[in-house]
């Protein structure tokens, strides 16, 4: 059983440490280091963005070929879009922290997010670096997830405790992401530790899974960033038999608790995105498979035209009937579908539920956290997706981004 009201929790085996470089931002923290105990394991899931910044593609490279001591993450600067000099610069910062503390390059994980474009400043990472690893710690995951958001307006941490292996387990992690999101494993960076002790294959299958129903089922606005990341690491502090089957009810636990952990974290995003006031979940039902519900759910979600009415509080129904049935679906019956607001039925028979009334719209579409559900009524498979509103305040954000 796991725990999810836990108040956060430190990982054994994990330190945090962080500085203020000057990258962007003024008077903050924006560089943050991640110590990781020797003999742990890691596994990532990156962008499947074409243009990958470079940290993505030094993060790979190294971890293919050793495993890490360290995560370096910067913000206010996504060395994304710099050619072959920002991984010159991605190298430059991880050869910086492996001459201070005697690691190898390979074994530290650069991450970086903030503005595409811009040479990353290697010499004020290296300025600052010393400062980060004089002030590493067990409990610094707040100061950390702080000095690592952009256009964030809270800080997201989560903590489960949960049995497995016959031990109470800690897993606990930190995401950064307000806007540029809908992640294809935004800019979303998440950062998970667990003092489980688990085999690489199956921590990997663990943390895949997960994803794909937490941080791969979010949009704010239908951009993929070029440097999204989802980092998981299991310490082993906490002494068990490294989990190896996964078949076995450990596996189990783990990847439930796992997968709760990355569920709220990839919520607290949504719920922050950029100039959001509405908290919507689009679930479509009855599909003839996964990939089928997941296309109406995405079609509906990235519909500029339903965002600006969940903005507006407007039950203009009519916008996501057209979402809809412009999603592709071959043979679509109609007749078939039936879409609701909330608990209030607004569409049926191939038209507007009888029974509806702008009355009930209006009250559902005026609550912060709005379900609208689908059913196709043409096969037994669903989906779900997290999305919100389109806001004036949106726009302002990212038309000033860089002034």
């Amino acid at each position: 059983m796991s725990d999810p009201a836990l108040p956060f929790q430190p990982v054994p085996g994990m330190r945090l440490g962080t500085a203020a470089a000057g990258i962007r931002y003024q008077g903050r923290e924006d560089l943050a280091l991640l110590e990781i105990a020797p003999g742990a394991q890691c596994a990532a899931v990156f962008t499947r963005n074409a243009f990958c910044a470079a940290p993505v593609v030094v993060a790979r490279r190294h971890l293919a070929v050793a495993a890490p001591r360290y995560l370096l993450i910067n913000s206010g600067n996504a060395n994304a879009g710099t050619g072959a000099r920002g991984l010159v610069d991605a190298e430059a910062s991880c050869a910086a922290l492996a001459e201070l503390t005697g690691c190898r390059p390979e074994e530290v994980l650069p991450f970086s997010t903030g503005v595409i474009g811009e040479h990353l400043p290697v010499d004020k990472i290296a300025a600052a670096l010393p400062e980060a690893l004089s002030h590493l710690h067990e409990a610094a995951w707040p100061q950390a997830v702080r000095a690592i958001m952009t256009t964030d307006t809270v800080p997201k941490l989560v903590s489960q405790r949960f049995a497995v292996a016959g031990h109470t387990a800690v897993i606990s992690g930190m995401a950064k992401g307000s806007g540029m999101i809908r992640p294809d494993m935004a800019t979303m960076l998440a950062f998970l530790a667990t003092d489980l002790a688990v085999e690489p294959g199956v921590l990997a299958a663990g943390l895949k899974a997960a994803v794909d129903v937490s941080f791969n089922a979010i949009t704010v606005d239908g951009d993929t960033s070029t440097n999204d990341a989802c980092v998981l690491v299991a310490t082993g502090a906490l002494g068990n038999e490294p989990l190896d089957d996964l078949g076995s009810d450990d596996f189990l636990a783990f990847c439930a608790a796992l997968e709760s952990v990355c569920r709220e974290l990839a919520t607290a995003i949504v719920r922050d995105g950029e100039g959001a006031t509405k908290l919507v979940t689009i679930r479509v039902e009855e599909a003839r498979d996964a990939a089928e519900a997941r296309r109406v759910a995405d079609t509906i979600a990235h519909s500029p035209l339903v965002k600006t009415a969940l903005f507006a509080s407007d039950p203009n129904w009519g916008r996501i009937l057209a979402a809809v049935g412009r999603s592709g679906l071959d043979g679509l019956d109609i007749d078939a579908v039936r879409i609701w607001l909330g608990e209030t039925s607004i569409v049926r028979d191939g038209g507007r539920d009888p029974d509806y009334t702008e009355a009930a719209g209006r009250a559902a579409m005026a609550e912060a956290d709005i379900p609208i559900r689908v059913v196709l009524g043409r096969g037994s498979s669903s989906a779900e997706v997290l999305t919100c509103d389109l806001s004036y305040d949106y726009v302002r954000i990212n038309a000033e981004y860089r002034t």
